[in-house]
């Protein structure tokens, strides 16, 4: 019997070994949310503390896919961010930005629509979290150079990233999470949610309209001076744009056939990464590699660790048990709550730990159900579709509600503070919490239409 299906089978006991692993798991929580220690730290830390107690042994952590890292989700993760900081000194995104200001003739109201769509279609080609780190600091310039405030365009731009990102596996760490799990290839995304996606860009672009058409203004002479900048200055490297454009392109398709190839997503990326870094005939890659965003590569290996502990002590299997007693199994009224449960509380909680959470609870739930199907049949049986396109609309889109909800806000809220332009707890949540609501009630209305209605 393998570990996966050892652990499956085990019954569990609410003895000292459960309270332990729930305890730690609860108070990192806690911590995390409080934001008074890093959340890498406290992930690291407590997914030491499951190993050092014996909780998961090493060989689990490390090895058995069900309770410990998923390797795949950091690969990609680390593919993908390599790739992003070769191309980032070519210029590539500071053209972009000044390229789509100046089609935007200078208007602020042009600029933040052109920039929302920018910003969308960029988070699903790449992912939300590269570019809003590297749209933000050329919104600050431009909004410096109009005279008008930068915090609604910011704030508009991780909005825009947050449901951008949830058209595609990549897009959002959420997906690439479930993806992982539900063993869901990148069209899977494109043909399930992106449909939706572009219905959500056009509400988002409609609410700004409304809400900002009168306010952003500015003279003609400040809009004069955004049509002189030269977007063609802002190219550092041709050559290099070149090859990682190319690149880019190869990875991108690599993406879109991964299932057909038999090749995993971080297998992809990796393989782009490796290229690129070949291409770029540097001689000191290690500049390059420090950059990648390595507290987050951590938080999620400690996560995984964490989460894994409270899988093998039962603890997800109980909240799956309460879940299905709750819904009396019906899946329409499972998928509802699951969306508006990961909504609310991935505007409290960063969405991240929360779909770690999730994943292993809906598997849990689904072997509840459907106790004869195991593997492939089992992560992707038709009824279970529904409630993990559910948890990915819910935790991506429920990642606006609060500037704490998803790592693209917090670091936008971190970036322009840094440039003296504090955006605080409440001005973000009287923006993104009724996005937040309206998005995840179109989103639940779309779920009860095509796979309960008209299932198509």
């Amino acid at each position: 019997m393998t570990h996966e299906a050892a652990a499956a089978s085990q019954p569990f006991v609410m003895d000292a070994t459960f309270w332990t692993a729930t305890t730690i798991f609860l108070i990192s929580y806690v911590v995390i949310i409080s934001e008074k220690v890093h959340k890498t730290v406290v992930a690291v830390f407590a997914a030491s503390l499951m190993l050092v107690l014996k909780i998961l042994s090493q060989y689990e952590a490390f090895h058995v896919e069900e309770l410990g890292v998923d390797w795949n989700v950091i690969f990609l993760l680390i593919g993908m961010m390599t790739i992003i900081n070769l191309m980032r000194p070519t210029g590539f995104f500071e053209y972009i930005a000044i390229k789509s200001a100046k089609a935007g003739k200078g208007d602020p109201m042009r600029i933040m629509t052109i920039f929302a769509i920018v910003t969308a279609v960029l988070s699903a080609l790449l992912d939300n979290v590269t570019t809003v780190l590297l749209l933000a600091p050329v919104t600050l310039l431009i909004a410096d150079a109009l005279e008008v405030d930068p915090i609604p365009f910011l704030i508009v731009e991780a909005l825009a990233s947050n449901i951008g990102g949830t058209a595609t596996l990549i897009g959002d760490p959420p997906n690439i999470m479930i993806a992982s799990k539900a063993k869901l290839n990148f069209m899977d995304f494109i043909y399930n949610l992106t449909p939706i996606v572009i219905v959500l860009m056009v509400v988002l672009l409609v609410i700004i309209k409304i809400v900002f058409g009168k306010k952003l203004k500015t003279r003609e002479e400040l809009k004069q001076r955004i049509m002189q900048m030269n977007e063609k200055e802002a190219i550092k490297d041709p050559l290099m744009l070149k090859k990682s454009l190319f690149v880019l392109g190869l990875v991108l398709v690599g993406f879109v056939f991964h299932g057909t190839l038999e090749l995993q997503p971080a297998t992809v990326a990796l393989f782009g990464a490796g290229l690129l870094l070949l291409l770029s005939n540097t001689h000191e890659p290690h500049h390059y590699l420090a950059e990648i965003e390595w507290p987050t590569i951590f938080f999620f290996i400690g996560l995984f660790i964490l989460v894994g502990g409270v899988v093998k002590v039962g603890l997800i299997k109980l909240m799956s048990l309460k879940m299905l007693a709750l819904t009396q199994g019906n899946l329409l009224a499972t998928s509802m709550i699951v969306m508006w449960f990961s909504a609310i509380a991935s505007a409290i909680v960063d969405n991240i730990p929360y779909v770690a959470t999730m994943n292993p609870l809906i598997i849990d739930m689904a072997k509840q159900m459907w106790p004869q199907e195991t593997g492939l049949a089992l992560l992707r049986h038709p009824d279970l579709m529904p409630i993990w396109w559910s948890l990915a609309l819910g935790a991506c889109l429920g990642g606006n509600g609060s500037p704490i909800g998803a790592s693209a806000n917090v670091i936008v809220v971190g970036m322009a503070e840094k440039a003296g332009k504090k955006i605080s707890f409440m001005r973000f949540v009287a923006y993104g919490f009724p996005i937040m609501l309206l998005t995840v009630f179109i989103s639940m209305i779309y779920v009860w239409l095509r796979y309960y209605v008209f299932s198509f």
